[in-house]
């Protein structure tokens, strides 16, 4: 059970050296005790490089199974010398514009909160391996990837709505319909045609059209910086615009238009057994935000002050 967990632990941090340190032992003697763990098993678990440690097929079938296990244990372990404390470091993956929407005062807050709890973010559009980078908890909206992860629903789908700074409405004037947009400068991903689809749910159904402009950016928050810097229209989720409409920074274009988020946001964890305090504690904390938006009608389409104003 010892050789178990201390593969496990290896596994986390991402190399030997960094497993000694949590477990208080040399970096060699870790290394012996995993190269021991594998001749009692008969399989080779880790692959060894000069730059870092990688799982085996056999590795990655063996951790998955034992982690949860070991992890029960390591909790047990603090419940009884922590009490209802949360402390500890928690490694959450979320989305490269994740501080756009979600206010970094309350993070500020929680950490004041628990004054032993660590919190390290890893932000990026891809969807990391939660166990290759030792990550606690990852936050996801959309549609989910079957990745044999597990996870758990935390708000509802976030609708995509056509924004525009009202000097841009304008110099180019407000558009009457859907097929209109076509002839306006919209900001958009860039692909190959250099245009875009954009499909709108409206009174009618939904709604197709084919979209372009002079500047295109491949993450959400470079694009919805370029519309509040005036470049065009762009579709984007309400929740990161919110105050934008508030305080009439920006306009909604055809607010009887969206388009469905889909899937919904979700917290995914890599083991099916009970979370430590620390991460349920952090999941509590980005749960409350999203119930919260859903109360207020931020994602449901409660309207606004510069909506009202532009006919919404």
């Amino acid at each position: 059970m010892n050789a178990v967990a201390v593969f496990v632990q290896t596994v986390k941090a991402g190399s030997f050296a960094a497993a000694g340190r949590r477990l208080d032992q040399p970096a060699n003697t870790v290394s012996r005790r995993v190269q021991q763990l594998e001749q009692q098993l008969g399989v080779r678990l880790l692959q060894r490089s000069t730059r870092k440690l990688s799982l085996t097929g056999a590795g990655r079938e063996f951790f998955e199974r034992c982690v949860a296990g070991i992890e029960d244990i390591e909790n047990a372990q603090r419940s009884l010398g922590e009490g209802a404390e949360v402390r500890g470091t928690v490694r959450a993956a979320v989305a490269a514009d994740f501080f756009e929407f979600f206010p970094i005062e309350r993070v500020r807050r929680f950490l004041a909160e628990h004054p032993r709890l660590k919190l390290e973010f890893l932000l990026s559009d891809a969807h990391v391996d939660l166990i290759e980078h030792s990550i606690d908890v990852a936050f996801r909206a959309g549609e989910l990837e079957d990745s044999g992860y597990v996870a758990r629903m935390l708000g509802v789908s976030q609708d995509l709505i056509l924004v525009a700074t009202p000097e841009y409405l304008r110099a180019s004037g407000m558009p009457a319909d859907v097929a209109a947009l076509a002839d306006r400068d919209c900001v958009i991903a860039p692909t190959a045609q250099g245009r875009a689809s954009w499909r709108l749910l409206g009174p009618d159904g939904v709604e197709t059209v084919q979209v372009g402009g002079r500047f295109a950016a491949n993450t959400l928050l470079s694009q919805v910086r370029a519309v509040r810097a005036g470049f065009g229209i762009g579709l984007v989720p309400r929740v990161v615009v919110r105050e934008d409409l508030h305080e009439g920074r920006l306009l909604r274009v055809l607010p009887q238009y969206r388009r469905d988020g889909g899937g919904g946001v979700h917290a995914v964890y890599p083991s099916r057994r009970q979370l430590p305090r620390a991460v349920a504690a952090l999941t509590e904390l980005v749960e409350g935000f999203f119930l919260e938006l859903e109360t207020s009608g931020a994602c449901s389409g409660a309207e606004t002050k510069s909506e009202r104003r532009s006919g919404g």
